[in-house]
């Protein structure tokens, strides 16, 4: 049988690879909103199910709200439909188990047990839509002693061991600046969802997902666990640098900006050498090798740092690239809005807002070439799509109205 022709790259950049996909998203805040985003983003219909009194607790976060319009929200609600229900009454799980019925993927990040509670576990739903893939994302997992504790995304970075090696060594343990534990667990999730979507073509079968923040910290921390068990290395709090991997480091510029030279294997140490006029160095025994930069790996840094601090960053940018020395300004918002190679990759897109106007914000990654997620719409308004999707499994206008009126809707 002759394979259909691929979609002309519009309908392509239109339906994005899960277009076809149904997801049903009753968390809220991060770690589990974050994973509808991804899904969102990469063409799955996000359907996400909402207090009807209060909505997402992240529709008011963000340290500026413009016009009381949440600009977290715009990023983490976008390529989601916004449905209320109260799902704390018997006819709003009613309904949540209707849209559920016809779904793909389910996304919580509720307390384990809650949806249990709420005549939502998944040995019920199960029976409903035996394909359902239930994405479970909580601070410790669904099982062992500490499953009820409550569990947000700092506990989890601190458990997971994270906190421990990030800040000054001067300091006590620091956070990201972001909320890393969250996502990470929530891209985790992704992972788990997409390869469960995978295995069902396979068996038919649904399973469930169980994304722990604690333990997707723990997943990117490297040879943390063996270097303790076999050796007795613990790693430490060490700022810019890690020790031993040298020159990897922040270095000051002469108009008080900072730019990043990672320059640690021999033949780029020999090019940044030859960059800051010291070929010598590639060849001086207290630096020629991997081992002795990083034992001298202080005194080489300020030996770089007094040649850095004599130049411009633009012109010591242009300097390092001419010699193919790893290097990069230290961006904030401003320089990536002002970047070429930002702009010419659209890295950053642009997308109306009704209130707002136009919002730029990350554009979706990864990069698939020839079903590319879109960036479809930001962050609806609370229940702006309840009567489509509920009309979707049968309400009535009528009904809709009634629902409204007992606060289910």
């Amino acid at each position: 049988m002759t394979a259909p022709p691929d979609p002309q790259p519009q309908e392509s950049q239109q339906r994005g690879p899960l277009h076809g996909i149904r997801v049903v998203e009753v968390g809220q805040l991060l770690a589990g909103p974050f994973c509808g985003q991804l899904l969102g983003d990469l063409g799955a219909d996000v359907v996400k199910i909402e207090d009807p009194s209060r909505g997402d607790p992240l529709r008011m976060w963000g340290r500026q709200r413009p016009r009381d319009q949440s600009l977290w929200w715009s990023i983490v609600g976008r390529n989601k439909r916004s449905v209320t229900l109260n799902l704390r009454e018997p006819e709003g799980q009613e309904l949540a188990r209707q849209l559920i019925a016809g779904a793909d993927v389910l996304v919580e990040n509720f307390r384990p047990g809650t949806m249990e509670r709420w005549g939502l576990g998944y040995d019920i739903l199960r029976e409903l839509n035996p394909g359902l893939i239930m994405v479970r994302v909580s601070g410790f997992g669904q099982d062992g002693p500490y499953a009820a504790r409550p569990g947000y995304g700092a506990i989890g970075e601190a458990m997971g061991g994270l906190r421990y090696v990030v800040g000054d060594p001067s300091t006590p343990p620091s956070r990201m600046g972001i909320s890393i534990g969250d996502t990470l667990a929530a891209m985790f999730a992704t992972i788990g969802a997409l390869a469960a979507l995978r295995e069902r073509e396979l068996s038919g079968r649904g399973q469930i997902v169980d994304s722990a923040i604690y333990e997707a910290v723990l997943g990117v921390m490297e040879s943390l666990i063996p270097e303790w068990q076999l050796t007795g290395y613990q790693r430490e709090r060490t700022g810019a640098v890690l020790p031993n991997i040298a020159p990897s480091n922040v270095y000051p510029t002469r108009d008080g900006t900072w730019i990043l030279i990672a320059a640690n294997q021999d033949t780029v140490f020999a090019r940044l050498a030859e960059a800051i006029g010291r070929p010598e160095l590639a060849t001086d025994e207290r630096f020629a090798t991997h081992v002795a930069r990083g034992e001298r790996q202080v005194e080489l840094d300020n030996l770089i740092a007094e040649f850095t601090a004599t130049k411009g960053v633009e012109e010591l940018e242009a300097l390092l690239i001419e010699h193919a020395v790893p290097n990069g300004k230290i961006f904030r918002p401003v320089e990536m809005l002002a970047d070429p190679h930002f702009a010419a990759r659209e890295t950053i897109t642009t997308v109306p807002h009704p209130v707002l106007g136009e919002v730029q914000m990350q554009n979706v990654f990864p990069r698939l070439s020839r079903t590319a997620g879109t960036v479809r719409w930001p962050g609806p308004e609370l229940g702006e799509h309840t009567a489509e999707v509920l009309a979707e499994v049968g309400v009535s206008a009528d009904e809709l109205a009634g629902l409204r009126d007992r606060g289910l809707a």
